[in-house]
Parts: C-alpha cells; structure tokens; sequence
C-alpha cells in the first residue's frame, strides 16, 4: 500500500507533539511533588519547633523561641514567627522559595486540664463502642490500690 505525499512526515510530527505533552505533564507533576514536599517540611519543623519553644518556656520568651528557631534551622526551616503564652508557645515555620514557599503554623504546651477528662477516646471508630469503661486505660494489676495512699 502506498502513502500519499500529503502525509509524509506525519508521524514524526505526531511524535514528538506527544513527546511535549508528556514533558509538559512530567514538570507538572514534579512541581507538585515538590510543592508538597516543601509543605511537609514547614510542618514538620513548625511542629519540632512549637514543642522545643514549649519545652524551654521557663528560661524566658527568647529563650524558648531561640530553641525554636534553631530546632527549625536543623530541619531545613526557618522560624517565621514565636509568640510563648504561659506555657504554650504559638509558632510558624516557613520553607521553599518563590512559588514554592509554604508556611505552616503550630502550637505546643500542656494539655488542658479540664478538658482532659471529657474527650472521647482516640481509638473509638465509628459505631458501638467495642470495649467497655472498665476495660480502658491499664487493666487493675497496673493500678495502685487505693489504700496505699498514692493518688493516681
């Protein structure tokens, strides 16, 4: 069978118009990998940081933040901005550059107290509860006894 001599030369021309959609699609994807991996390392190190500027509270505000900023360094970060509340600290940690630039924020301190005790259990799925009360936390050869005066 022969070809016409119209269409001579099509294929090459169809090739590499798919060769440019695929790189085009490559770059795409590359950039969005790497949009994504800046974003994980911002939360990571906000997240590093908020703990490490809450562990240092007591020494003072710059202190804390100091210890936040050095612990964001070390994860490729940098520490946008530090504000210590008693004894939480309030952080953001922003990585990448351009249009790549991502900034996360984060907050480390003690657990609240009175909410504590009225929060659900993590673990609980949907549905029925699987175990009851008594079978949460450690079982009773854990516990103390009572008259032993040690409060729990």
């Amino acid at each position: 069978m022969r070809c016409r001599e119209g269409d001579r030369g099509s294929a090459t021309v169809w090739s590499l118009g798919v060769i440019a959609l695929l790189c085009v699609v490559f770059g795409a994807v590359a950039g969005l990998g790497h949009a994504v991996v800046v974003r994980h390392r911002a939360a990571g190190a906000a997240d590093l940081a908020a703990l490490a500027a809450a562990d240092h509270w007591a020494e003072g505000a710059e202190a804390a933040c100091d210890a936040g900023r050095r612990v964001a360094s070390a994860q490729g970060a940098r520490l946008v901005r530090c504000a210590i509340v008693g004894e939480t600290s309030d952080v953001s940690a922003g990585s990448g550059h351009g249009p790549f630039a991502a900034e996360v924020r984060a907050r480390a301190g003690p657990p609240d107290s009175s909410a504590a005790g009225t929060r659900a259990p993590a673990s609980q799925g949907p549905g029925p509860p699987t175990r009851g009360p008594a079978s949460q936390g450690p079982g009773p050869a854990a516990r103390a006894p009572a008259s032993q005066g040690l409060s729990p």
